[in-house]
């Protein structure tokens, strides 16, 4: 009997249908899986990594990696001499990393107390550059002040190198030097008409930094720096100081508004002082004060007043149509101009053409003028370099007013031929003068020591002597400016005080000038002096007693600093004696001086100063 189901005995039944595991072969399939995957990635990132790693390399240096500029200093400014005028000290400036900074804003107030700044403001000029990774927190500070900033260690604010000019003479050389912004480029004066020269051209490399700013790596010199060229210019100093001091106290003295001198060298036309007040500090600028930053000796005209008679009788001498010795009648003191009149401060009765430049005769220079015709006259003045820019390189000169013939009217000449009706600049009225002692030659001036400036000859060398023999008699006793002269030195010069225009008018308002040249015989210096609205109970306003001054004590230690021998010796000895038979030297060589500069008392006279145009309807 088969029974079904029923195997051999000692063997166990399978189960139909299933296949047996194999486990070696499932983990090597995901070993080689793995492996596949492995070999991949490896591909992947030697592809990134070694053959296209453009990219990322891009995105790495862009937050890592750094072109920095390089500071470079700005040239140099020295005087004539050597002795510096504007130089660069090395400063640093602190910026911060808004992006980083706004992270931690428990750390703002004390940033903001080690920048000394409210915390507000800090938050709110973090807060508008959120967007930026620089933004400047103090510029220009001294070293020590940024080390003690960056000894918070605060995330996100650095340090970087810049360059601050300092200005070692102050206010005296304000006006010529001008100054620099905060981004050490020129503004005013000779630092704007010199910037592409003195500014220098900044390097760049490329460094590495940290999250906090910090450069950790120097990677590359993308461009040297280049440091900026170094500026002799013909100031010297020493007699501009002396210019400051004397303008300075003739302010103090007089009660004026403002003044100006300008001090050239007749052989070069270099400027060798240029002085302004009111001045300003160039170490200390801001935004108050604009009016005294301007250069009033190159920018500001006046009607040039008596200072413009020695170029009338000039005019006349060229003409042929007068010599030092015509004689011309001044009486009753007076002369009919249109409705008005040209008037004198005396009835100086017949003078012969040098007494009208001694006694500053209105009504003597008039009548030469009369004896010319316009365009003779107005040729001859533009000749001088009236209504003509002097280019001396400075920003913003000023070529002053000279109206052509066709804009006269009945008036213009006659008022011209003693400086009204036309305007100069301290400046030209120097360089005129410079002029006259120079042969007839005219140099344009300039501020940069042995810059060629080939003359001009615009008079004929005699009638140049001519007019400074007559100048040299309004120094000398019976003179307008006698408190002008110097011992031991022949001065020649012309005083020259003008009504202020006020409202299509003129005004009991005055400008006091003088304009001279010393030595006589020997021509080194020229300087012109403008003092603008004197207070009258003083000193008066009378450009003799208000201007001379400044022009006998700058030039008197002008010469002693150059060593100009003087020209005048016979009076030097005259003193000499006088002080010997005194007994006391040192007080006998004062008291000659004294009477030298301030002339006898009643030999003084002063230089007219009405003019009654009947275009300003101002009367007498």
């Amino acid at each position: 009997m088969n029974v079904r189901g029923v195997g051999k005995p000692g063997k166990a039944a399978r189960p139909r249908g299933r296949t047996q595991f194999n486990l070696r072969g499932r983990l090597g399939l995901v070993a080689g899986a793995l492996g596949l995957c492995s070999l991949a990635l490896v591909g992947r990132a030697v592809d990134l990594q070694i053959i296209d790693n453009d990219f990322y390399r891009q995105q790495g240096d862009a937050r890592f990696l750094r072109e920095i500029p390089i500071p470079t200093s700005r040239g140099m400014i020295t005087d004539r001499n050597g002795e510096p005028l504007a130089v660069s000290s090395p400063v640093e400036s602190i910026w911060g990393n808004p992006q980083e900074l706004l992270k931690a804003p428990d750390r703002l107030p004390e940033l903001a107390r080690a920048l000394g700044v409210p915390t507000e403001q800090l938050t709110r000029k973090l807060g508008q550059r959120s967007d930026k990774e620089f933004v400047y927190l103090k510029r220009r500070i001294n070293p020590d002040e940024a080390r003690a900033i960056l000894a918070h260690d605060i995330p996100g604010v650095a340090s970087q190198r810049e360059f601050r000019r300092f200005y070692p003479q102050g206010e005296a050389l304000a006006h010529v030097l001008g100054f620099t912004n905060i981004d050490d480029r020129g503004q005013e004066g000779v630092e704007l008409a010199f910037d592409d020269w003195l500014r220098g051209t900044p390097g760049a490399k490329k460094v590495i930094r940290d999250r906090r700013g910090r450069i950790v790596e120097n990677v590359d010199l993308v461009r040297a720096a280049q440091p900026g060229r170094d500026l002799t210019l013909s100031i010297d100093r020493r007699i501009q100081y002396l210019t400051y001091r004397e303008l300075k106290r003739a302010l103090l003295e007089t009660g004026a508004s403002s003044a100006s001198a300008v001090v050239l060298d007749i052989a070069t036309g270099e400027v060798l002082a240029m002085a302004n007040l009111p001045s300003y500090n160039p170490n200390a600028v801001d935004g108050s004060r604009r009016d005294a930053h301007r250069n009033r000796a190159v920018t500001d005209v006046v009607e040039p007043g008596s200072t413009m008679k020695p170029v009338t009788i000039a005019a006349g001498l060229a003409a042929g149509v007068v010599t030092p010795d015509t004689l011309i009648d001044t009486r009753p003191g007076w002369m009919p101009n249109g409705r008005y009149r040209t008037t004198d401060t005396h009835n100086y009765g017949v003078l012969t053409v040098t007494g009208v430049i001694t006694k500053s005769s209105n009504v003597g220079a008039a009548k030469v003028a009369h004896r010319l015709s316009d365009r003779q006259f107005y040729d001859f003045v533009r000749r001088f370099g009236y209504g003509r820019a002097p280019h001396s390189g400075f920003p913003g000169e000023s070529s002053g007013v000279l109206p052509p013939p066709s804009r006269w009217s009945g008036t213009s000449k006659q008022t011209m031929a003693y400086g009204y009706g036309l305007s100069a600049t301290p400046l030209q009225i120097a360089q005129v003068y410079a002029a006259f002692a120079n042969d007839g030659r005219m140099i344009a001036p300039t501020f940069v020591k042995g810059q060629p400036n080939p003359p001009t000859q615009v008079l004929d060398p005699r009638i140049a002597h001519e007019v400074m023999r007559m100048m040299q008699t309004v120094t000398e006793p019976g003179g307008t400016a006698t408190q002008a002269a110097i011992l031991g030195y022949h001065v020649a010069g012309k005083t020259g005080t003008a009504r202020m225009a006020s409202g299509g008018g003129y005004a009991r308002r005055y400008v006091s000038l003088f304009a001279g040249v010393v030595p006589v015989e020997h021509p080194r210096f020229s300087m012109a002096v403008v003092v603008s609205d004197p207070d009258p109970g003083r000193r008066g306003y009378y450009g003799g007693s208000v201007s001379g001054p400044v022009f006998h004590n700058v030039m008197q230690g002008a010469l002693r600093l150059m060593d100009v021998p003087p020209d005048d010796i016979e009076t030097w000895l005259a003193a000499q004696a006088r002080a010997q038979g005194v007994g006391s030297a040192g007080a006998g060589i004062a008291a000659a001086g004294a009477q030298a500069a301030t002339g006898a008392a009643a030999g003084a006279v002063h230089e007219p100063a009405q003019r009654v145009p009947a275009a300003t309807g101002v009367r007498p």
